[in-house]
């Protein structure tokens, strides 16, 4: 890598302090922008898996990451009369479940991956500042004023601040970007734990394309996640409006919406004005023709937002992060970072593309909105369920898992390499 390159990061969540942790590994001067003005410990569950693992063990995290397992024991649907059926134990038979080995809290694994680099001298970490305009990205630097009016100047910026960039806006045409609405809308907040909760992902079908769902997390509490696709243009449009609204909206649309919908609904519905981390959102997917703009580089949702669809969404931050930071420290003095940038794409695209390949019937099958249709999914889940469970006739099937992505190797990042900057990996 070019002497002490200097790069600004903006967005403090999963992809930039992975990509801050190589960066100084190879020796480069890291300052991190993140508008929230305290890390938030808030979030539902997320999955790391394929080579993601492999990234993580390289940073010495594994462990930790095992620790703040959301001990989900696996996936199960609940029937109208708010009975379990068609369990996909994670274990199970095959190992074919919705739950992953490796489960966590996002805000955990974000604490996690802050902890592992607010201590190092080359990494500088400010809440509360984000990038307001960038000034200048030429040939020689890129120069960006904050929100707090300071003018600064980098060798590179990323952005790493989330589908909704607004960094992506300012240095991107609007043709280069794709923004593909899956035609889902999710609301998440977490809910006190009752005794009667258990450790896996239930899965409730309320039908009129409705969904509630429940999740145990490792702190004592339960995540709860709502989900609704429009059934006709009339709702399509309230719910825009309402994800373009406050929380007030929000909140009033989701209980107009879910008030008949049974099992825990009204429950949830009550917990949802105490809550402190309240999300709501529709799903989109993101796509840019290129990732990369002179010295400025999209990473993460950024870049490639795959939606939670796919499950992949954390993996491909990490892997991205791994990736770009394996790209920059092959760099020469003298050599513009576009260079990197332009490797770093050719790498990771074809397995992103591959990804973000979701089936069209994805979500719809899902979300049934007659009481006929439902009661046919609950039928087909339930014979599923069964053959996951049969590990004979699961090892018939060619099952084509979306995260086998060949690891790069880049000598910087090798475990001898770590272990002489005083980094164990992971066993």
């Amino acid at each position: 890598m070019q002497p002490t390159m200097r790069v600004l990061i903006s967005g403090g969540g999963i992809a930039g302090p992975t990509l801050a942790w190589f960066l100084t590994k190879a020796g480069a001067q890291v300052t991190v922008f993140e508008k929230s003005h305290e890390l938030l410990p808030h979030g539902q569950s997320i999955d790391i898996t394929g080579s993601a693992i492999t990234v993580i063990k390289k940073m010495g995290l594994l462990d930790e990451v095992r620790r703040l397992n959301t001990t989900e024991k696996g996936t199960q649907f609940i029937d109208p009369q708010g009975r379990p059926f068609a369990p996909f134990p994670l274990n199970g038979g095959a190992g074919v479940s919705f739950t992953n080995e490796l489960e966590i809290i996002r805000g955990d694994l974000a604490k996690l991956l802050y902890d592992a680099t607010k201590n190092d001298a080359n990494v500088s970490y400010r809440f509360g500042v984000t990038v307001k305009e960038v000034v200048s990205n030429d040939d020689s630097i890129v120069q960006v004023k904050t929100s707090d009016g300071e003018i600064q100047e980098f060798d590179l910026l990323v952005a790493a601040d989330g589908q909704w960039s607004k960094l992506r806006k300012q240095c991107f045409p609007p043709e280069s970007i794709q923004v593909i609405d899956k035609g889902m809308n999710v609301a998440y907040w977490t809910v006190p734990r009752l005794p009667s909760d258990n450790d896996w992902w239930n899965i409730y079908l309320a039908g009129r394309g409705r969904i509630i769902s429940l999740r145990p997390d490792p702190h004592g509490s339960t995540r709860t996640m709502l989900d609704l696709m429009p059934c006709n243009d009339t709702q399509k449009r309230e719910w825009q409006e309402a994800s373009e609204g406050g929380r007030k909206l929000q909140q009033e649309l989701l209980r107009r919406e879910f008030a008949d919908a049974g099992w825990q609904a009204q429950r949830v519905l009550d917990c949802m004005d105490q809550s402190p981390d309240f999300y709501f959102h529709p799903l989109h997917q993101i796509k840019m023709k290129k990732w990369s703009m002179n010295r400025v580089i999209c990473l993460g949702d950024t870049a490639f937002a795959p939606t939670p669809l796919t499950g992949m969404g954390t993996s491909m931050a990490i892997i991205g992060a791994y990736c770009l930071a394996g790209e920059l420290s092959k760099l020469s003095t003298g050599q513009h970072p576009s260079e990197a940038f332009e490797a770093y794409e050719s790498v990771l695209r074809p397995f992103v593309e591959e990804v973000q390949k979701i089936p069209f019937f994805i979500p719809g099958i899902a979300h049934p909105e007659q009481v006929w249709k439902r009661w046919l999914l609950h039928n087909c889940i339930a014979v599923v369920s069964r053959l996951a469970r049969t590990p004979w006739i699961m090892n018939k099937l060619p099952i084509k898992r979306d995260d086998e992505f060949p690891l790069p190797s880049y000598a910087v990042f090798d475990d001898e390499a770590l272990r002489k900057l005083g980094v164990a990996s992971s066993p």
